[in-house]
């Protein structure tokens, strides 16, 4: 199979991701009242899936490092469907945080090794869009899945939205098994390697300010129902997360074309997170005009999602020895750890009365915060992120083959 079709696999892997992940931000309410809890501790489950996924997912890759790419893609998505059908079977509030901790452990190991598998499967040239692509795969979920997700919970209940999940989990599970061809280096990096990547300075300022990024964007996003009716008064919220995943694609596929052309994926990371912080600061006062709400929201999608390329790309940048799939694996950590303690505070504020309509506001804060620590201790380390005696965002897998499974 060529490079093109397998990182496509990939993609559908990250889209069955992303549906997951996004769409039970429209089921809190639902589900909320068929467990008997309200929405901010329903609310936790998110927290229990990105939690799980920034914390667990690292000492499963550390005990999996040896296995090679393919054989961590095919595992982790095996736990991320036994997980999902879990959580379409919940009886009990603690049995949907139990199946959402497990689910984040599946999506934990995909992602970095999709990533990492994506970078390998394509030439030098190409690097840029192929993690666009696999990012890409992730916002098209909330674009296209979200949307039917939603629609057939609407209709059939929370529950069956969550067999749609695993139906579709199931679809890339299979593909990748039967066709994924076997990918050069090592798919997942041990602790000791992650550890290694984060003593570096420069990687230490890429995983910080990711993580800053994603307490504003995803912290959010789990909340967006009750900050939407509150702040323009909508009913439901699946038409504005659509409009927020339509951005979240174009902003992925978008991004790894402005990588590969501008070579300054430093300088587009800091501009697209100072753009998140304009965007969620603008969004309370748009309900004063029908429909204004959906521009701060098309923007937010399109930023936030085009955030995470130009950092991957940074993190592979000069890999000779596999430290950027250790590094790229921080990255996801620290894109998830973001996200729950977003949630988690999100729900505690929500809990503690504050209005919703407040929350945007705390959200534009934490990713301004991210640009000052960027401009404040970028500027103040020196050399390349990773030790520069490579060419190219995937230089190990130009190396001889390691461990492909």
């Amino acid at each position: 199979m060529g490079g093109t079709r397998a990182v496509g696999l990939l993609a559908l892997g990250s889209f069955a991701m992303g549906t997951d992940a996004y769409a039970m931000a429209g089921l809190l309410p639902d589900m909320g009242a068929d467990l008997g809890v309200s929405v901010s501790l329903a609310g936790q489950s998110v927290t229990a899936f990105t939690l799980c996924y920034a914390l667990a997912a690292p000492l499963f890759s550390a005990v999996l490092a040896r296995w090679g790419t393919r054989t961590v893609l095919v595992a982790a998505l095996v736990v991320f469907v036994l997980a999902n059908s879990g959580t379409a079977l919940a009886g009990s509030y603690a049995a949907l945080l139990g199946s959402r901790a497990l689910a984040g452990a599946g999506a934990g190991l995909f992602t970095p090794a999709a990533a990492t598998a994506a970078v390998a499967l394509v030439p030098p040239e190409r690097r840029g869009r192929a993690l666009g692509l696999v990012l890409g795969g992730m916002s098209a979920g909330t674009v296209l899945g979200v949307p039917l997700g939603l629609l057939v919970a609407a209709g059939s209940g929370w529950r069956a939205a969550l067999w749609l999940v695993t139906a579709l989990g199931l679809a890339a599970l299979l593909g990748v098994a039967a066709a994924l061809p076997p990918v050069r280096g090592a798919a997942a990096p041990s602790l000791r390697d992650r550890i290694g990547a984060l003593a570096r300075p420069r990687v230490a300022v890429v995983v910080a300010v990711t993580f800053t990024q994603t307490v504003a964007s995803l912290g959010l996003y789990t909340y967006l129902e009750p900050v939407l009716h509150r702040v323009a008064d909508v009913g439901s919220a699946v038409p504005y997360l659509w409009v927020w995943g339509i951005g979240g694609v174009c902003g992925s596929f978008l991004a790894g074309t402005l990588v590969d052309r501008t070579g300054k994926p430093a300088r587009l990371a800091v501009t697209l997170l100072g753009v998140l912080g304009g965007a969620l600061a603008l969004l309370p006062w748009t309900g004063a005009v029908p429909g204004l709400v959906l521009l701060p929201l098309l923007v937010w999608g399109a930023v936030g999602w085009a955030f995470v390329v130009p950092q991957q790309h940074r993190l592979l940048a000069g890999d000779s020895s596999g430290t950027g799939a250790a590094a790229v694996g921080l990255n996801s950590s620290a894109t998830y750890l973001g996200g729950a303690v977003g949630s988690a505070l999100g729900g505690l504020a929500l809990a503690r009365g504050l209005d919703a309509r407040l929350l945007p506001l705390l959200a534009a804060g934490a990713a301004f915060a991210g640009v000052l620590l960027h401009l404040t201790v970028a500027r103040r380390t020196t050399g390349p992120v990773l030790p520069d005696n490579a060419h190219g965002a995937g230089a190990a897998a130009e190396a001889p083959e390691r461990n492909a499974s």
